[in-house]
């Protein structure tokens, strides 16, 4: 048989049909993309699987046993198959709408083998319809010699429709068979390998697929878990080295400005992160190389002062200052808050201004031509000093003056194109500083390596006058009672004076299609446009209810929004766009329907909108979900407690980690699919170090083509122009 190697088509080892699946499904092309599709885990014969950690929606594989199995007859004389599988703690139900019998006579109780298929819910029961699978006890031995499996771990690998973990591993094995170990270039070098006790390449990929024991499993994964880490820190040490190449406008404080008069005002006394975060930000805006510092907050800790701050140092030293926000509400928000903050300060060129005072220009794309004529001439002649926008800031039609600071907030929800655009609106070769901020904590391992080319800050401590939140989760299908209940604390809340929030997934207009739910009856996620005047003429039947989402013409957005803010609406009917920045303190209660749709720091960032004041706030979480799947379980803990982060802890947890690199970084297929952002501090660190020290003798890898080779397996070409933008 013809050696292959790593740069070849997998359809040329493993015919065309089974290459376009892989391709389709898990984006596999060359045989060197399928050595790295990793087993997630592994099973033995003896070894059930837990069932409770299975997640609604995931493409799962499970090591069970047949509990029973029954035929039914449906109305139109078809024969469906229902059997129960159990890991002997809980159990999964399987159908089979076709060919019942034959399912019936093969799955009898007491056989063990592998289950796999996309987990769906009908009614409160998790269920698997039409899986593949696989029994130890017939079909497998057929197919795979028996000694081949006798003793040794079966890899289960994460599976695509029409190709499930069995078939993947037999695709692995035909293309190891093929695959010379000299074919297999190995970068690192041999005195490293060596000081770290690491396995050469080609062996760790071997066992990682074929482990004759746990202990095998372990020392491959050490190895590549090494390459996965040095990989992303190869990339960040490059872009940390011509970064400081570039030149920032340098910002120094100056006595007596603005800054010293706002300061002079504050009615409050800045919390010690705050006044810690600021130093930090002042020193490095008087520098004469581009800061570039990510300012990580808890919902509430106080990050807009600090931007603030940060922004009047930039317009005292004759500079002008742009907050980029992700939507027009918030975009909106920011610009109020600021003005109030300023007072005096803020009003440059009205009656009333202070004698040194600057101007906020809010610019966003669907503004009445008139006014944003006005804000771009205002922006492109220095009279705006601080410029708060959408999107639409980094169009080529808006030209600023003399940018001396940007200020991302939320940077997550932006593109990568959007945030270069604005960072590269310079005079000449003069870059700005770069203040980017988060209300979403990140552990410092994720930190390192999703934004590893930042400097980072925290803020843990919450400025006084913050009033607790209790959380709740209402699993409404269980008990229904606990939903009416949840609709009277509403009543009861406005009845003290104060407002509520019911948050809804969907918008539930045309252009707002619910996603399909395959392999289950779950409804379509509820929609703002259904759920506003259900409440309206049902249980809320008498307040003022208002809907807000992403596709109301910004006037009407923004008459919502300050209608609410001035209590004209008691309860406001709202998707995620009231999801960051959006602060009414009066707003002491929220609903959040089909909780489950969404993700642990969305969940935590909506629950920041309340308890903004002085009274309490609540927040409870409805779900139709049964008790013990992964996604109740995840809710509980949401309700367990507000620390952002410990549930920034627990997300990483839960999460699959590459995903945040994929989603953090292009979009696209993620290169970490071994390294643990959580629990491998010590290989991201120790690699981030070797990079560096790497990257100061060889800026372009030149002397080391090997390793340019594996950072292209590992780092797709989108993944490193992502990370040389930001």
């Amino acid at each position: 048989m013809t050696a292959v190697s790593t740069a070849d088509k997998l359809v040329s080892v493993l015919g065309a049909k089974t290459a376009k699946v892989l391709e389709a499904g898990l984006e596999l092309v060359t045989v060197g993309d399928l050595l790295r599709h990793y087993p997630h885990r592994y099973a033995e014969r003896g070894e059930l699987t837990k069932i409770a950690g299975l997640e609604i929606g995931e493409h799962a594989t499970v090591v069970a046993e047949v509990r029973r199995s029954v035929v039914t007859t449906s109305g139109k004389g078809g024969v469906m198959c229902k059997a129960i599988i159990t890991d002997g703690t809980r159990e999964l139900e399987i159908t089979f709408f076709n060919k019942g019998k034959f399912h019936n006579g093969k799955l009898r109780p007491g056989k063990r083998g592998l289950f796999a298929g996309k987990v769906g819910m009908f009614r409160t029961t998790l269920q698997l319809a039409h899986p593949d699978y696989m029994l130890f006890e017939d079909e497998f031995d057929e197919v795979t010699a028996a000694e081949e499996w006798a003793g040794a771990l079966i890899p289960v690998y994460p599976a695509t429709k029409g190709l499930n973990s069995w078939e993947i591993a037999r695709c692995v094995r035909q293309t190891l068979d093929m695959i010379d170990d000299e074919a297999i270039d190995d970068p690192m070098q041999e005195a490293l390998r060596g000081e770290l006790k690491l396995p050469a390449l080609a062996t760790a990929l071997r066992r990682i697929h074929l482990p004759a024991s746990y202990e095998e499993v372990g020392s491959a994964k050490k190895r590549l878990k090494w390459d996965e880490a040095f990989a992303v820190q190869l990339l960040l040490a490059q872009r940390r080295n011509a970064f400081t190449e570039r030149v920032a406008a340098s910002c120094p404080r100056r006595a007596g400005g603005i800054l010293d008069q706002f300061d002079a005002k504050l009615p409050f006394t800045l919390t010690a992160g705050q006044q810690e975060v600021g130093a930090t930000l002042a020193e490095e805006l008087t520098a004469r190389h581009p800061m570039h510092r990510l300012v990580q907050g808890d919902v509430g800790s106080g990050k807009t002062i600090v931007a603030l701050r940060a922004m009047l140092q930039a317009v005292d030293a004759g500079r002008q200052a742009a907050m980029l926000a992700p939507t027009e509400v918030l975009a909106a928000q920011h610009a109020r808050s600021l003005r109030e903050l300023l007072g005096d300060l803020g009003m440059a060129g009205e009656l009333g201004a202070a004698e040194q005072s600057t101007t906020i220009t809010l610019l966003t794309g669907s503004m009445p031509t008139k006014e944003k004529r006005q804000a771009l001439l205002d922006i492109a002649s220095g009279v705006s000093g601080i410029v708060v926008g959408t999107h639409a800031l980094i169009q080529d039609t808006v030209s600023f003056a003399e940018l001396g600071l940007v200020v991302i907030d939320e940077q997550h929800r932006f593109g990568v194109e959007q945030r270069d655009a604005l960072r590269n609106r310079g005079s000449g070769d003069i870059v700005p500083h770069v203040l980017v901020m988060t209300a979403t904590p990140i552990p410092r391992t994720v930190a390192m390596t999703v934004y590893g080319d930042l400097e980072v800050s925290a803020m843990r401590e919450l400025p006084q006058g913050r009033s607790p939140i209790a959380t709740n989760v209402v699993p409404s299908a269980e008990k229904p009672a606990w939903l009416d209940r949840a609709w009277s604390r509403m009543r009861e809340e406005v009845g003290k004076g104060h407002q509520a929030y019911v948050v809804c997934p969907r918008i539930g207009d045309d252009e707002d299609k619910p996603p399909k739910d395959g392999g289950s009856d779950r409804r379509p996620p509820l929609a703002v446009m259904d759920v506003a005047p259900g409440l309206a003429n049902g249980p809320l039947k008498g307040l003022k209810v208002a809907a807000l989402h992403g596709r109301m013409p910004p006037d009407e957005k923004d008459a919502v929004m300050r209608a609410f803010a001035a209590n004209e609406i008691q309860v406001l009917v709202a998707t995620t766009v009231i999801e960051v920045g959006v602060n009414v303190p009066n707003a002491t209660a929220m609903v959040i329907m089909d909780a489950d749709r969404f993700g642990v720091s969305q969940l935590h960032q909506l629950r920041g909108r309340v308890g903004r004041g002085s009274a309490p706030g609540l927040c409870l979480l409805v779900t139709e979900l049964p008790g013990g799947t992964a996604t109740r379980e995840r809710l509980d803990a949401v309700a367990s407690t507000t620390d952002g982060f410990e549930l920034a802890q627990l997300d990483l947890e839960i999460r699959r980690e590459g995903d945040i690199l994929g989603s953090a970084q292009s979009g696209t297929r993620s290169g970490l699919k071994m390294l643990s952002l959580l629990h491998d501090r010590d290989v991201i660190e120790l690699a981030r170090q070797e990079a560096t020290k790497l990257i100061a003798e060889d800026p372009t890898l030149a002397q080391q083509p090997g390793l340019s080779r594996v950072l292209s397996e590992l780092v797709d070409a989108e993944r490193a122009e992502y990370l040389d933008k930001s």
